[in-house]
């Protein structure tokens, strides 16, 4: 490892084919000729380079303020390349184990009041800590061939048992291994979107699994959209803007445990002492004191109103569980729901997510005090279809074994949407015409140039130029054969199985996804975010499959997966390149970890669903468990099965398809503003992103129903986005990433403890008992229960 005085060094240096690689300390270079690079290239040398003199200060020689991707590429990632072997067998071993972990958390969440996506930091630490252990607790094959070596004077083959040593523990845990043990497991929860189907089909209706059905879905559709990846890799992972700022508090983690030592390293240091303080202090918000989630001074002052009264406060100013309130002026000092994606995003998406939020709050409110959609008859916030009196709706005995019985509905009637959600699904319509729009309009141009680099070997990003000298790709034909075996598979289940999709209609939810998907991932891969496009899926499946819910289900989880993990691919294939992972090993780890993974969520939700069935249907939930997000998903596809009663001309919510032309027209609208009017006071315009302010804009209902944190992210992103960013430099690059990094892994070990221990993940629950700063009895924020 190199000490902390020799990363300058080491970020000033460039990788050239065909010398002997340098290995460096804090005191000299020393010439070093282990390893090679996958391709057979003899070695590397690492030089000073003056094309690099500027990757620690800027042109002017002050410190770096990062920006854009190009930014980030030069001054904040070292170009650094050990060529470290990446593939071994303790590197998979590992990565079988922790994929399990990340499934089992993952689909732990689900069912969670709020969802977390597990962050990469957490299982990066997870990930070192048993690699470590696996290096020093094993013998050693470096040290037995040091030793076999020097006792017997002998250059020549060795024994067979030190040559198993090798390949059991060859030496040190290297990057490279972590790496791939993290990015393994990371890909875990890339099927979960069959998952999410089947919960519901088991949840929601008597239509019974097959095993047929789970292992050829799983499959199917966890790895269609890796074979779109292949294709779109020159603009969404070669392309130096596509930064996937995500990621970047894992990558600076990863090499901040590699190549500093603790006792030279200051920021190694500080982020251990950031993650022992926040593992100690999560289980006061987790568990004992959960009224820190949610600090509400207004509902402090109100907590005693009645009536009318309490029901307008709570709406307004209540958001510690789901579905509460809208959480106005709520502030959240529970970094498991902060975590570190609010301060890694791009300020401009910060300054569009706040807008859009603040348009959400009055929207919702004018929709329900002005009772849009006779909103007043329901309430103020749900998830879930209901009757006209706002009972929830009986889905399971209208949708006899999945197909509409038209005599249950006529006696039940139509089912109604909250106003707020039926907001919700209007605006995540709109913002996926407007992404459509605005990629065509704004960065079609950028898609060619592209391409055209790629196909000269021109690359503006020094990480994939990198890459490309020294590794081979995964050629364009090994996504294809994934591709088609997906199809074929997916083909079956939908001939063979109950699940009532038609052949044709799985071929058409295929080519909707294969559409959009690079649209959705450009986006993210600028942004860090990107458009939520699953209910384009089920409102087309609704037209095409009417009154089949569960088929709607299918359709969809097809057609949105192919988006989702041709994103997930193109994001670790990004990571892949600036932690130097060659792109082959990349590729089949990746296949490896989401079937590994697929089959593990299943099992967890099998066991949860099992012990808390009447709570994840029946209600909003408690503070361990919640089926607000399976509830909603059914809620989606349900009024989209129905899309012909409740979206046609005369439907009560006609409006909701009709918002895809509009977010597409609004697009068109500022594009020719932005050509006649290119920049107001400095401001160029071509830096809106609608797509991004339409989908916060009805965000809430939908995706942030839990809306205690929402101000606290606001506050973090914009305190690491724009003050450390733009006036501590320096801090923003060598501690943010690895902060809040620590605060993921921390607060998430400490939640999975928990939930095992105490929240009835692994048998009985175990609540804390109540006082008032755990109100088990009523709302957490201690708002007013409306009477």
């Amino acid at each position: 490892m190199a000490s902390r005085n020799s990363e300058a060094v080491e970020d000033s240096l460039v990788a050239l084919p065909n010398r002997p690689k340098i290995a460096h300390n804090s005191e000299h270079l020393v010439t070093d000729v282990e390893g090679k690079p996958e391709n057979d290239i003899t070695t590397t040398t690492l030089i000073p380079s003056s094309s690099n003199e500027h990757d620690r200060t800027g042109p002017d020689g002050k410190e770096p303020i990062i920006v854009t991707g190009l930014d980030a590429a030069r001054h904040l990632l070292s170009l650094r390349d050990d060529f470290e072997p990446a593939l071994t067998f303790r590197s998979i071993f590992l990565a079988s184990c922790v994929s399990a972990f990340q499934a089992v958390m993952s689909q732990i969440y689900t069912f969670k009041p709020t969802g977390v996506s597990i962050s990469g930091t957490f299982i990066v630490l997870i990930a070192y800590f048993l690699g470590n252990a696996w290096a020093y607790v094993l013998p050693r094959g470096d040290h037995q061939e040091a030793k076999w070596r020097q006792g017997t004077g002998s250059d020549g083959r060795l024994p067979r048992w030190i040559r198993f040593l090798q390949f059991l523990n060859p030496g040190p845990w290297n990057i490279k291994e972590h790496a791939i043990c993290a990015i393994t497991a990371t890909s875990a929860s890339n099927a979960a979107a069959s998952i999410y189907v089947f919960t519901a089909q088991d949840l929601f209706y008597d239509l019974p699994l097959s095993t047929t059905t789970v292992v050829l879905s799983v499959i199917s559709i966890g790895l269609f959209g890796y074979g779109i990846c292949g294709i779109l890799r020159p603009i969404c992972v070669w392309h130096v803007e596509a930064v996937y700022w995500s990621n970047l508090p894992t990558v600076k983690t990863l090499q901040g445990l590699h190549w500093q030592e603790l006792k030279n390293s200051k920021p190694l240091r500080v982020f251990w002492y950031s993650f022992s303080a926040m593992a100690i202090y999560e289980v006061f918000p987790a568990y004992v004191f959960p009224w820190l989630n949610s600090i509400s001074i207004p509902c402090l002052a109100s907590m005693r109103a009645t009536g009318e009264k309490a029901s307008i406060l709570t709406n307004l100013f209540g958001g510690a569980t789901n579905n509460e309130g809208l959480g106005l002026f709520t502030v959240s000092l529970d970094w498991q729901y902060i975590t570190s994606t609010a301060s890694s995003l791009p300020l401009k998406l910060q300054a569009h997510q706040a807008l859009g939020y603040f348009i959400c709050f009055f929207a919702m409110i004018g929709i329900y005090y002005g009772n849009a959609w006779d909103a007043k008859s329901q309430p103020f916030m749900s998830t879930r279809l209901r009757t006209e009196s706002g009972k929830p709706y009986p889905t399971a005995k209208v949708f006899v074994g999945g197909v509409l019985d038209k005599a249950a509905l006529a006696r039940y009637g139509l089912p109604k949407l909250t106003g707020s959600f039926a907001y919700a699904i209007f605006m995540a319509n709109a913002a996926i015409g407007a992404l459509i729009t605005h990629c065509i309009l704004f960065w079609g141009g950028d898609f060619w140039n592209a391409y055209k680099s790629a196909k000269a070997g021109r690359y503006d990003d020094r990480h994939h130029a990198h890459m490309a000298r020294h590794y081979k790709e995964a050629p364009w034909w090994w996504y294809v054969i994934v591709l088609v075996i997906s199809f074929v598979l997916g083909l079956v289940v939908v001939i063979r199985e109950n699940i009532t999709l038609q052949p044709w209609a799985y071929v058409v939810a295929l080519v909707l996804g294969i559409v959009i998907a690079p649209f959705s991932t450009l986006l993210y891969s600028r942004f860090g975010n990107g458009i939520a496009t699953n209910n384009l899926s089920k409102m087309l499946a609704g037209l095409l499959v009417p009154e089949r819910p569960i088929g709607n289900m299918y359709f969809a989880a097809w057609s949105h997966n192919i988006i989702s993990n041709c994103v997930n691919l193109c994001s670790d294939l990004k990571m892949g390149e600036y932690l130097k992972i060659p792109p082959r090993t990349m590729f089949l780890t990746q296949i490896y970890g989401t079937v590994l993974g697929g089959f593990v969520n299943y099992a967890v939700m099998i066991s949860i669903v099992g012990g808390n069935r009447d709570l994840l249907v029946n209600s909003d939930g408690n503070s361990s468990w919640s089926g607000a997000s399976i509830q909603a998903y059914n809620t989606n596809a349900t009024s989209w099965a129905l899309a012909k009663y409740l979206f046609g001309a005369s439907g009560r919510y006609f409006q909701i398809p009709i918002g895809l032309a509009i977010g597409s027209g609004i697009v068109v609208v500022h594009r020719i503003i932005a050509h006649f009017i290119p920049k107001i006071r400095g401001f160029s315009l071509d830096e809106i992103n609608l797509p991004q302010l339409i989908q916060y804009a009805g965000f809430i209902p939908y995706n942030q129903s839990q809306t205690c944190v929402i101000f606290s992210s606001l506050i973090v992103g914009f305190f690491s986005q724009f003050y450390l960013r733009n006036y501590k430099p320096r801090i923003f690059k060598d501690y943010m990433y690895l902060v809040t990094g620590a605060w993921d892994g921390a607060s998430l070990f400490v939640l999975f403890i928990l939930s095992f221990a105490v929240f009835g993940a692994g048998g009985k629950s175990v609540p804390f008992p109540s006082w008032w700063g755990n109100n088990s009895g009523g709302n957490l924020d201690l708002c007013p229960a409306a009477e």
